[in-house]
């Protein structure tokens, strides 16, 4: 045998006599071999029927996206917040459309200020931002590792390096630079260790959960395939709820900001209130103030949980 048919159609010849048919097979790159039946056999038997996502879902995923576009537009939330639940739906499709709601979207005309102030929204904000910057990179990171055909930790080290890198540079200091006094320099110098932690914890969900499916969902490294882009928005999404206590935490103490309010000065009388409310979530903690757990024991943990989760990937 030449090469081992993986995936692919498998066509049957019939012969007179059942025992003298072949099966011809035709990988993905085009490649065929003809087997005869008895030695089909073992690979048919091993073979799995594999289908593309329901047009429904798609349609359910578009819908949720074209959804949060228009309604986000009357929000009064951020515009770096917008693009992020933008693309957290555009990841999760349903998932994301329904976080809008439920965390960020003004129930009532000039209630924003008060709906998105709980401590679980603002940590969902805070969760959602991360998710949504750093999901570009790793998404980046899997297609291209796919093209260049890396595998194994060398593809989990770009795609961390990459997610890192854009959701640090760009989402966080780039887009949030007002919140450190205008200065690019001082956000990246503030926004680097919450990065980090959360980066850390949402990397540590999505590594064993894109490793497992992969393992048990056909064409799930093929980025021309849904079946690809199905697993990789489990990751995220996954990823997405083990991030979320390190984000509380991290909110909590003021290193890193969660939902926000933003109005044009002329729509609301107190809208001065507004911008206190955005200094408010500043990314600096409150000097004298000691952490608890400490910020040292945080970021022990999440390269611990980093390291349980590359683990339970390579394990499972």
């Amino acid at each position: 045998m030449t090469f081992v048919p993986v995936t692919g159609p498998a066509m049957l010849h019939a012969a007179h006599s059942p025992r003298e048919g072949t099966v011809e097979f035709t990988d993905a790159g085009g490649r065929m071999i003809t087997l005869p039946i008895r030695a089909a056999l073992p690979v048919l038997a091993k073979a799995r029927t594999v289908e593309d996502a329901h047009p429904s879902v798609l349609l359910l995923a578009a819908a949720s996206l074209l959804f949060v576009a228009i309604d986000i537009r009357t929000t009064p939330e951020s515009p770096v917040m917008k693009w992020g639940f933008a693309l957290l739906t555009a990841y999760t499709g349903v998932v994301g459309a329904f976080l809008y709601v439920l965390g960020c979207r003004e129930p009532l005309p000039g209630l924003h200020e008060q709906y998105v102030a709980a401590r679980w929204r603002q940590a969902l904000g805070s969760t959602m931002h991360c998710v949504a910057g750093d999901g570009v990179g790793i998404l980046a990171g899997a297609v291209l590792a796919t093209t260049l055909g890396i595998t194994g930790l060398a593809e989990v080290a770009l795609e961390y390096v990459l997610g890192f890198a854009f959701g640090w540079t760009i989402f966080q200091a780039l887009f949030m630079r007002d919140m450190a006094g205008g200065s690019y320099l001082a956000a990246l110098k503030s926004t680097f260790l919450s990065e980090l932690l959360s980066m850390n914890l949402l990397m540590a969900g999505m590594i064993p959960t894109v490793m497992i499916l992969r393992r048990h969902v056909p064409t799930a490294d093929n980025p021309t395939t849904a079946q690809f882009w199905f697993v990789m928005s489990m990751g995220l999404l996954v990823g997405f709820i083990i991030a979320y206590p390190m984000n509380w935490w991290l909110v909590a103490n003021k290193l890193k900001h969660g939902m926000m309010t933003v109005r044009p000065a002329h729509a609301h009388a107190d809208a001065g209130a507004s911008h206190d409310h955005m200094s408010h979530m500043s990314m600096a903690m409150d000097e004298g103030r000691p952490l608890r757990p400490s910020l040292p024991v945080m970021t022990l943990l999440s390269f611990l949980a980093l390291a349980a989760g590359l683990a339970l990937g390579r394990l499972a």
